[in-house]
């Protein structure tokens, strides 16, 4: 995008409300006040050092992690404009950091594409933070504000002299808003990395400073933008690339532009990654929409055109040119329009149209100018609408024989009696015997059980048509009741809650991997839509005399061995801890009370955010490769506490 420089100063600083509601209201103005709203802090900080990027103005992003869970992030931009502010009569610097709506995204000329949360960024952080601290170097002079929870300590001074130019903020998430302070250095450094793949060129150093002998530290620069971030995709996950070229394409229309990089590989799985703004879109939007229907388009022409398909041939479908596909789909505009407050959907029209004409002029000129790439895709695609027809096929056996469509149900499920699907649960339970206590434990008026045996199809090395019929994944496709693939209808859907139940073992992580994996294949909707639990048997069962508890994990084991035994060591001998090796081992009453109670158990809801990390470690753990298995069990080993082996 062509970048037009203009003055930077306090009259680009807008200012539309004050800050009174945010520290009441966090979950407004970050999504919550869990690990994802913390992250989010150093996210908004960190955007606006890239909108100065993304100006022109800025090289160099530094983002660091110190002892005791503080933040820094260092630009080498312009600076927060620090004059007086025209109609506050204050510093700039103050306004930008108490007044909410105060910012350079509003049509003031200060940036023509930004992310960020529409200029509250700033101000929403330092009202949720213990302290902030900025350092503005400008002019050759230092300027330097605190804050303590919003509230300006002082008013902004200059407090030396320099020969540098950029901005610095150092802030403490406050644990009086937050449920935890703790950073997760791997989750900063994705979202990092996302960065430094959409803005080509950009130089961002993250490090994590809270350990001194054990500092992490990773530089990102990626020259290529989105055609890297597609590469690196394939290398992480181990897949192999059907053609050594990045397609990449790259198109604009007054202020917006857009990119694209896609290439395919030998999976089966698709993975389109969009963005608005540097912003990633997970429920996609209307730059999406453009890119899969002119994509669909492209290669029914081409191989219309071509005689790969004939006049009786159906087109291929969108599934179908999608098979093997890794796309990443950036678009940057000047007024962004997303849908819902959480900004995961992107609804400016006018970007299908740019994204559309985009493939359907490129990609067609590609494949006329590359006949070798084009030949090599068009036989993936070929093979992936020959299994789908294997797969309708298939269906259709499989209906006739278990009557799919019908009501008929799996002989090994144990229905509730309520048909009131928002009230009712299912519990998918591995094993005859945890089956048997699951059922005879339950609420049956609300809670249905199917059990299931024997080792489960790995659906990350199959088609669908070799899932219809499977032995093992039909009772599930039944129990459940809304379809699966193309043909899911979730308003079919016989259960408000879907929970997996497995033993807190290697098996049984094993299993919950292997029936995540076949719901966000093919079952997807049903992450998305929040049906999807971990249910969470306990992993102790701890006695003393009448006294009894359950403990979920070693640290509570251990405050109830304290709790029971009173902190006399004496006693710590008659506390019986028994550690529970399977669900199989608790009678009726135990299951019910620690895994099945409403009231009383713990579940995991699995999310798409989830779903999408989960989705790379699939690809890693249940494909064909060994070595980047072993290189990344051997990696997170040390996050796994007490595995029976």
């Amino acid at each position: 995008m062509e970048q037009v420089k203009q003055a930077y100063d306090e009259n680009q600083i807008q200012v539309l409300e004050g800050l009174e509601a945010v520290r009441k209201r966090p979950g407004m103005y970050i999504g919550s006040t869990g690990p994802r709203g913390l992250h989010h802090l150093v996210y908004e900080i960190v955007d606006n050092s890239i909108d100065e990027a993304l100006a022109g103005e800025c090289n160099l992003i530094t983002v660091e992690i110190l002892p005791d869970n503080i933040i820094r992030v260092t630009d080498d931009g312009r600076g927060i404009p620090t004059g007086i502010h025209p109609k506050q009569k204050i510093s700039t610097v103050t306004v930008v950091f108490t007044v909410l709506h105060a910012g350079g995204k509003f049509g003031g000329g200060g940036y023509k594409v930004s992310g960020g949360l529409h200029g509250v960024g700033a101000s929403v952080v330092n009202a949720l933070s213990e302290y902030l601290e900025v350092k503005v170097y400008q002019n050759g002079k230092i300027h330097y504000q605190r804050f303590e929870r919003g509230v300006p300590c002082d008013e902004a001074k200059v407090i030396g002299d320099t020969d540098k130019r950029g901005t610095e903020i150092i802030f403490k998430a406050d644990a009086q808003i937050f449920e935890e302070t703790e950073y997760d250095y791997e989750t900063l450094l994705t979202r990092l990395r996302e960065q430094a793949f959409l803005n080509a060129g950009i130089k961002i150093e993250i490090s994590d400073k809270r350990d001194p002998e054990n500092e992490i530290k990773e530089f990102l620069h990626y020259e290529g933008g989105v055609s890297s971030f597609v590469d690196f995709i394939h290398k992480r996950r181990s897949l192999e690339v059907l053609h050594d070229d990045i397609i990449y394409m790259q198109g604009q229309k007054g202020d917006s532009i857009a990119e694209i990089a896609m290439q395919y590989n030998d999976s089966y799985n698709e993975l389109v990654l969009t963005f608005a703004n540097n912003i990633h879109t997970t429920d996609g939007g209307t730059h999406e929409e453009g890119f899969k229907r002119a994509l669909t388009k492209v290669y029914n022409d081409y191989a219309r055109k071509n005689g790969i398909l004939k006049d009786k041939d159906k087109n291929f479908s969108g599934e179908d040119v999608r098979e093997g596909l890794t796309a990443v789909v950036s678009v940057k505009l000047t007024e962004a329009q997303f849908e819902g407050q959480t900004k995961a959907k992107l609804g400016n029209t006018e970007i299908r149209t740019l994204v559309d004409s985009l493939i359907t002029k490129k990609l067609s000129e590609y494949l006329e100018e590359n006949p070798s790439v084009a030949r090599t895709v068009m036989d993936k695609i070929l093979s992936a609408s020959r299994a789908r027809e294997a797969a309708r096929k298939a269906r259709e056996v499989e209906r006739r024989k278990t009557g799919l469509d019908s009501a008929s149900l799996p002989g090994k499920l144990a229905d509730c009696s309520s048909k009131e699907r928002m009230s009712t649960e299912i519990f998918i339970v591995e094993g005859d015997s945890a089956g048997g206590s699951a059922k005879s434990g339950r609420d049956r008026r609300f809670q249905a059980i199917l059990a299931l045996w024997g080792k489960m199809l790995n659906v990350e090395k199959a088609r669908l048509d070799k899932v219809y019929g499977n032995d093992k994944l039909t009772p599930v496709v039944l129990a459940l009741g809304c379809g699966l693939g193309e043909d899911l209808d979730l308003s079919k859907l016989r259960y408000g809650k879907v929970i997996i139940m497995a033993d807190a073992d290697v098996d049984g992580s094993h299993i919950r991997t292997l029936l995540l994996t076949f719901f966000f294949r093919f079952m997807r909707p049903l992450i998305e839509e929040g049906h999807v639990y971990f249910a969470q048997p306990p992993l102790f069962k701890l006695e003393r005399g009448k006294q009894v508890r359950y403990a979920f994990s070693d640290e509570e084991r251990d405050q109830y061995i304290a709790e029971l035994s009173e902190g006399d060591e004496s006693l710590r001998s008659k506390i019986g801890i028994q550690r529970y090796k399977g669900l199989g081992e608790m009678d009726p009453e135990q299951l019910w009370e620690t895994t099945m109670d409403p009231q009383r158990r713990q579940m995991v809801k699995v999310t798409m955010e989830d779903a999408v990390k989960a989705d790379e470690i699939f690809t890693i753990l249940m494909g064909d490769k060994v070595e980047p298995r072993r290189e990344f069990i051997e990696k997170n080993a040390k996050f796994v506490n007490n595995l029976d082996i």
